[in-house]
């Protein structure tokens, strides 16, 4: 019988459609001569309003999702404050900055960018992290994400880059998902994104839970103070429970055992009183130090590391309210980078210029109306006054006939502020400059941050890099596109390149790359870089090796038991745990009570088999010769074995309680016995208080490799 050649092998790179040999248009038809860079005055300068091209383009991408946000639409939120530890009036004059001690109303939103709303919480992904402050004067939005850079440098990108990242127009597949095709051919043709991709591939993509990750403002701001002096500044939020992640294998399980965790996981926090908190800082950069850096500032590609310039802690960011109702506030609240208060102001930065423009458009497709402002979670705490009036669902009434200005028959009201007063103005900038489609040649430079995240991981976050990059680049069907994915890790790291090339089945040759903007007739696969010398800098923030790790609040601990089980023990060290601030929850063979050997009765939480070792960050064996005994009857040990086994891969602290030798010996940790110092048992001098010290430490990441058992 004739062999008959599998169609996914004999894929084309090249799809033919009807758009084969044609030149790119606007939807008028007009020939586009460069779709890479936004319409500005001068390299450097603000994005003009007159790009029709990017407004069209934009406008058009705005609109191609109805209700749903086409990004970050799967999130969740909470009510809280900001209080000011340390007056930044120094900087800016925006009053929630500028008292000590001041507390100021918020509404945090976190969320993931791919995925639809029905999405699982654990794709690997950037997190938004978005932050709305209700001032006194105005509501200031601060829309940032848990990672400090971008995939590209000019928003008129962006369609592209979310095109390309979402499922693939022919087949709606995949779903939350990077490891495709179209994705990475998007990616292995725009060489600005490397930096982002090593921090999309690290850990960082995969956090332990919302409360457990950084925020950032992303692009580079301007703080203005009462004498007009202008200071660049970087905004950062550090969380006071460090920076955790899952490891690659327990998220994937997640996703089918609780897809809805990082969801959850915040939900029960504020409601279990484990408020979370970030220290708020700042990276100030005064206005002559703009090009001291061998990058630019307005580059949101580009950090600025800690070692250059700290950051400043000045205040506590802390979420204690769930929302009453989730659709009428965290689907419905509404963030703009635009709205600003006075002493903050915008960059020239290309992304955020275009982003100006963008969220405006979005929400009067998302939400309906122009008066979106009206919806509660949208409201300013401050009385508008305007002359804006009707619209679809206007819900403010306003009396008299005046709804212009200037005017007499009001009386000249609502008049303009006057800058004593609070009226916001823009901070005056020479801007001179040719109008010109091009981008700076400061912007070129596209390997040296990366190099530098990567540098600066640990062996096992280098490990976990790698081997997201294997997966999502073996889920690539067309050859050509791993080649040139390959091309772009060579100028980053020669033995990554290797290492990544050799297990997806490609050969290492660097790709070349274009020595300035993309011209637009130009061939990627002919275009010219300058390599430069490898770098070995390297920088400990960029690493969660160096994150926080004493406390153990709100980490959840699954106590394993059966009836019999010693309730001394138990109650001992939940007491203890809960002390600490972690949250205890009862593992049994079934959901029915356990009575303990004193007649105790324990109610359990979870069953061996409607939960998993992943949803939890440590476990205890519980003490009790019959308790443990009846954990490897016919029935149970699978499921007990599988906890143990799975939390002892994924590097958890495990605590095997007195009498519970047989589990132990069953698992597969027997053989590694006092070589792991996350494995405690009875035989530890202070036991109770080793355990916690485990759990603090997050995982034991280093000895991973040593298993031979990656994570």
């Amino acid at each position: 019988m004739k062999e008959t050649s599998n169609p996914k092998s004999q894929q084309l790179e090249h799809s033919i459609t009807e758009n084969d040999n044609q030149a790119l248009t606007t939807n008028q038809g007009l020939k586009i001569n460069n779709n890479q860079d936004s319409l500005k005055s001068g390299e450097r300068g603000p994005s003009l309003l007159e790009d029709f091209i990017l407004r069209e383009k934009i406008t058009h991408f705005d609109h191609e999702r109805i209700p749903e946000r086409i990004v970050h639409a799967r999130g969740s939120g909470a009510h809280g404050t900001f209080r000011l530890n340390k007056s930044l009036k120094k900087y800016t004059k925006a009053k929630f900055l500028s008292e000590e001690g001041k507390e100021t109303p918020v509404f945090v939103r976190f969320s993931t960018v791919a995925g639809s709303a029905g999405s699982t919480d654990l794709a690997r992904d950037v997190r938004g992290f978005a932050i709305k402050f209700y001032t006194e004067e105005g509501n200031y939005d601060l829309v940032g994400n848990n990672i400090p850079v971008f995939f590209i440098q000019d928003a008129i990108k962006f369609p592209d880059l979310i095109h390309a990242v979402k499922p693939e127009p022919d087949n709606a597949i995949p779903q939350a998902a990077s490891a495709h095709d179209t994705f990475w051919d998007f990616i292995s043709l725009m060489p600005e994104s490397m930096h982002m991709i090593m921090w999309a591939m690290s850990d960082r993509a995969i956090p332990r839970s919302y409360r457990m990750m950084e925020g950032f403002g992303v692009h580079t701001f301007k703080f203005i103070n009462e004498e007009g002096k202008m200071h660049f500044v970087k905004f950062h939020f550090k969380p006071k429970l460090g920076v955790h992640s899952v490891a690659w294998d327990e998220a994937t399980k997640i996703s089918g055992k609780d897809s809805d965790f990082h969801r959850r996981d915040l939900w029960e926090a504020i409601e279990n009183g484990a408020f979370p908190e970030w220290d708020f800082g700042v990276q100030i950069i005064p206005e002559e130090d703009e090009h001291k850096f061998d990058f630019d500032l307005l580059d949101p590609t580009k950090l600025i590391p800690e070692e250059e310039v700290p950051v400043e802690l000045v205040g506590t960011l802390t979420l204690n309210r769930n929302p009453d109702n989730f659709f009428a506030e965290t689907e419905q609240i509404a963030f703009h980078p635009g709205h600003l208060v006075p002493g903050i102001d915008f960059t020239n930065d290309p992304l955020l210029q275009g982003r100006l423009f963008s969220y405006t458009d979005t929400q009067l497709s998302r939400l309906g109306s122009p008066n979106f402002h009206e919806i509660p979670i949208n409201r300013s705490i401050n009385t508008v006054h305007n002359n804006q009036r009707d619209g679809h669902m206007r819900q403010q009434i306003v009396k008299g006939k005046v709804s212009y200005e200037p005017n007499t028959i009001g009386g000249g009201c609502p008049f303009q502020a006057m800058m004593k007063d609070g009226g916001f103005t823009s901070q005056e900038e020479r801007v001179d400059g040719q109008k010109i489609r091009a981008r700076s040649q400061s912007f070129v430079d596209h390997y040296s941050q990366a190099k530098l995240f990567y540098n600066s991981q640990s062996d096992p976050e280098k490990k976990h890099l790698q081997n997201a990059l294997i997966f999502e680049l073996s889920k690539v069907t067309i050859p050509a596109i791993r080649e040139r994915v390959v091309g772009q890790l060579a100028f980053i790291n020669n033995d990554l390149a290797s290492l990544v090339a050799k297990k997806v089945g490609v050969n290492v040759t660097k790709l070349k790359q274009p020595n300035g903007s993309i011209p637009a007739d130009a061939d990627p696969k002919t275009l010219q870089s300058p390599e430069k010398e490898p770098s070995t800098k390297s920088s400990d923030p960029l690493s969660m090796s160096n994150t926080i790790k004493n406390t153990i609040k709100s980490r959840v601990i699954g106590f394993i038991m059966e009836n019999g089980v010693n309730a001394k023990d138990v109650n001992t060290l939940k007491s203890k745990l809960e002390k600490e601030g972690a949250v205890v929850q009862i593992i049994a063979g079934s959901l029915a009570p356990v009575t303990a050997d004193d007649g105790t009765i324990f109610e359990p939480k979870h069953s061996l088999t409607s939960t998993a070792s992943v949803c939890f960050d440590a476990l205890y064996l519980c003490s009790g010769k019959k308790s443990s005994e009846s954990l490897l009857n016919e029935d149970n040990k699978p499921g007990t074995l599988l906890f143990v086994n799975e939390a002892y891969k994924h590097c958890k602290a495990i605590y095997f309680g007195n009498e519970t030798d047989d589990i132990y010996k069953a698992s597969n940790v027997s053989s590694k016995k006092h070589q792991d110092p996350a494995i405690i048992t009875v035989e530890n001098k202070n036991a109770d208080e080793s355990f916690i010290k485990a759990i603090a430490n997050h995982r034991v990441w280093e000895l991973e490799m040593e298993r031979n058992n990656p994570a």
